[in-house]
């Protein structure tokens, strides 16, 4: 009969099998990786050997800033609206303001400038004015984080002439929440103006109002200047006298998530819809809307409930509206104890030209198609009673009525389209464009990919030449 192994003995059977299994595969595995090694090493002797090696070298150089490019463009931006954060516009113009008319340096109409505004100081810009067009000047001041405000601390701008006078003028504070944010205030020369006729010589004046027990730190300034060209054609210089002025009901919907910007440059766009952002205490966020001539805006701004903490603020939210001069059109401001709260701007008439008749600024400022501006504001004093948030800020935004052609200007705007409503604007509403962030985003991704051309090309170079050189 047969020998019967014992257990033990076929498991060290089988083992031995396994063993030389393995070695067997392993011997073959280590042939085939000693062959691909000759194989490139063949390889880089006839495509000219160490050229060959210094190209991959300078290729590895090249792969890794590309790397470095593309993983900068998947970092996230700075949040926007941080307590003393405010994004100037990319393309402003350094300038010195001057303590008087005599000294004071010249800006132009389209465009931007960036500047500073000491405690107590009042500042000096020039500007040369033609005879015919409308001139808005609009000035963000932009106090530092930390820094220590009154309800009547801001800034006061006024357009002068030659002489000295005032064509108009107007203040921004920062009101009874006392919270350090970038306020705005414009003044204009408009050629009806009998004070401000004719062209020549005139004077953006800015003015720090300041009260007592405030910080002496200095605020940045951010200027702005827009022509509006006359009528081909002047109407009417009446006001409408009808239109619906009752106040819409908020939008309601599905809620979208809509990250604001830093600052006019950067504001977001939004259209019709609800959208939300968050903020927090000392934050401030920047949208705009672009509506068209012929269409009602309305607005209201939503602090969302919160569990944390226990208070009272006063004006804890403030919602602000801006024309695209920058100028101030409106604002709503609401007190918070941690419960949900709304604040709604007043009922805007529809874009007209003519609304430039009316008397109080909420409706005479809704005189240009374009993008109009939400401003929204957290107090930094939000933060003591209710924690550091953020907070989520809902906007309700309408845009009713039918778009009509404009007024029939007999020149274009500086800057150019500053009163049209363009399809880009249109489409930039429903995908949230608009951004400062975008911007470099696609700068620096349009980097990236030209960097990847350079890197292929260099490689093509390279490759080509070594073969050249094998081939002598």
């Amino acid at each position: 009969m047969g020998h019967v192994r014992s257990n033990d003995e076929g498991w060290r059977v089988m083992g031995r099998r396994r063993t030389a299994w393995w070695r067997t595969r392993t011997r073959t595995w280590t042939r085939a990786q000693d062959g691909r090694t000759t194989l490139a090493r063949a390889a880089v002797r006839r495509v000219g050997g160490a050229p060959r090696a210094s190209a991959v070298r300078r290729a590895g150089v090249v792969v890794a800033v590309l790397c470095a490019a593309v993983a900068l463009v998947g970092q996230p931006a700075a949040a926007a609206g941080a307590p003393g954060s405010y994004g100037y516009d990319k393309g402003d113009r350094a300038v010195n303001g001057a303590t008087g008319a005599a000294d004071a340096v010249g800006l132009k109409t389209g465009g931007t400038y960036r500047s500073s505004l000491p405690k107590g100081a009042t500042l000096y810009y020039g500007l040369t004015l033609d005879a015919v067009s409308d001139v808005y000047a609009s000035v963000t001041a932009v106090p530092p984080a930390g820094t220590t405000v009154a309800a009547t601390d801001g800034i006061r701008v006024s357009l002068q002439n030659g002489a000295g006078t005032a064509c108009t003028h107007r203040s921004a504070t920062f009101g009874a929440g006392r919270s350090p944010h970038p306020v705005a205030a414009w003044a204009a020369r408009e050629t009806g103006n009998a004070l401000c006729k004719g062209g020549g010589q005139y004077y953006v004046v800015v003015e720090r109002v300041d009260a007592s027990g405030s910080s002496a730190d200095t605020w940045g300034l951010e200027l702005t200047v827009v022509s509006e060209p006359p009528l081909t054609q002047a109407g009417t210089s009446n006001a409408p006298q009808d239109w619906n002025s009752a106040s819409p009901e908020p939008v309601t919907g599905e809620v979208r998530s809509r990250a604001g910007g830093s600052g006019f440059a950067g504001a977001v766009a939004v259209g019709q819809g609800v959208w939300r952002g968050d903020v927090a205490p000392g934050g401030t966020l920047f949208y705009k809307v672009p509506v068209d001539w012929g269409q009602q805006l309305s607005v209201t701004a939503d602090l969302e409930a919160s569990d944390a903490g226990s208070g009272y603020v006063s004006r804890a939210l403030d919602l602000e509206l801006y024309n695209p001069v920058r100028a101030s059109v409106d604002e709503a401001g609401v007190s918070y104890q941690g419960g949900q709260r709304s604040a709604a701007l007043e009922a805007l008439p529809p874009v007209e030209y003519r609304n430039r008749y009316f008397v109080v600024d909420h409706e005479n400022g809704m005189r240009f198609a374009g993008s109009y501006y939400l401003v929204v504001h957290l107090a930094a004093q939000v933060a003591d009673d209710f924690g550091q948030g953020p907070f989520p800020v809902t906007l309700r935004v309408r845009v009713a009525g039918t778009a009509h052609a404009g007024p029939g200007y007999a020149g274009r705007s500086e800057p150019r389209n500053a009163f049209d409503v363009t399809a880009q604007d249109r489409a930039a509403a429903v995908t949230g464009s608009g951004g400062g962030g975008d911007t470099a985003m696609k700068v620096l991704a349009v980097a990236g990919i030209g960097a990847g051309s350079v890197l292929l090309a260099t490689l093509g170079a390279w490759t080509v030449a070594a073969r050249r050189r094998a081939a002598v």
